[in-house]
């Protein structure tokens, strides 16, 4: 990335910024490259579009920087919105600009070392943000059009199933058949429509360092207008998988001993806090999550496979999961309710 270039916009674009620029990758994200940029007027975060061929609709930064603009100032926190570039000639793809967020980053659930009382008051407070995202003014905001009318889980069904086959590298009969179930079962519109985040979990959070409260909500990529629950049965499908740095997942943890709900006790608390009834039927939600992680896997294994992932090796390892989803899919269909 050429920081000169960079600079020079910046100059033209950010208020008050002053060049020159050192640059750092975040290591996290294998979507769109993340970085650290620190200059005599501050530290600032870029985020831009992988350079290469790239598929259609797939990381939409514009879209992301929308969104977040859209929600400063709501319950829900964001990172300050700073500048978009839809220039591709500045760096060789779109990117934008934003504040740097100092907060604690989390990467397992389960969060070692935390005391059990902030592990729960942590839970409540992703649960708090978790409600006031979808109980966002849509109008208001100016984001009514944010995504298209219909069916959420039968475009969204319909989206990642195409983006699957564009990036499909074998054949894997038990994604063919959790896609078949998903199709066969889809639940009947029932009219919810809100903000959805796309990938809500602790490790797309920043936290107060030595608190509780959700400083920033990362990563919109996937935000969309659609189904409340494909958030809720998001953090459920993340909850499945192993414990640690790469399942970051709660499966086989003493939740109660660590002070973290159950599942049923997550899904009973969101509900309370947004004041609608429990759902029914929810292994469905959460069955389809794990279909579109498992396509979204795919996607990171093939632009791994093509030369332009952000993180070449953890990309081809993540890839390597993917009927692994599709078996914990088919699994998720009878359960949570």
């Amino acid at each position: 990335m050429d920081l000169d270039r960079v600079s020079q916009w910046m100059a033209a674009h950010v208020p008050d910024f002053e060049g020159p620029l050192r640059a750092t990758k975040f290591d996290v994200g294998q979507s769109n490259p993340t970085f650290r940029l620190d200059s005599p007027s501050g530290a600032y975060v870029l985020r831009r579009k992988p350079p290469g061929v790239l598929l259609k609709s797939a990381h939409a930064v514009d879209r992301e920087f929308r969104v977040q603009q859209a929600l400063a100032g709501t319950a829900v926190p964001v990172p300050q919105m700073l500048a978009l570039c839809d220039d591709d000639t500045v760096i060789g793809s779109m990117f934008y600009i934003m504040s740097l967020v100092e907060g604690a980053s989390i990467v397992d659930p389960s969060m070692p070392g935390a005391a059990p009382e902030r592990r729960g008051a942590i839970v409540s407070d992703m649960i708090r943000v978790l409600a006031a995202i979808h109980d966002v003014d849509l109008e208001a905001l100016g984001l009514s059009d944010y995504g298209p009318p219909g069916n959420y889980y039968e475009r969204q069904l319909a989206r990642w199933s195409k983006q699957y086959r564009a990036s499909q590298t074998e054949d894997l009969p038990v994604m063919e058949a959790l896609m078949d179930w998903l199709e066969s079962n889809m639940p009947p519109d029932d009219g919810q429509r809100t903000l959805v985040h796309g990938d809500y979990r602790i490790d797309n959070l920043l936290l107060e360092p030595d608190g509780h409260r959700v400083l920033a909500v990362l990563d919109w990529e996937l935000s969309t207008l659609g189904h409340p629950f494909a958030d809720l049965a998001g953090v459920i499908m993340q909850w499945q998988l192993p414990p640690g740095d790469e399942g970051r997942g709660l499966a086989g943890v003493n939740r109660s001993a660590l002070g973290l709900p159950s599942d049923d006790a997550f899904i009973d608390l969101y509900c309370q806090a947004r004041g609608i009834g429990r759902p029914s039927g929810f292994g469905f939600f959460v069955a389809f999550a794990f279909f579109r992680m498992a396509a979204i896997l795919q996607g990171v294994k093939k632009r791994a496979l093509d030369g332009n992932a952000s993180n070449p090796q953890k990309a081809l390892r993540l890839g390597t999961f993917v009927p692994r989803f599709a078996e914990l899919g088919l699994e998720a269909r009878t359960a949570h309710g």
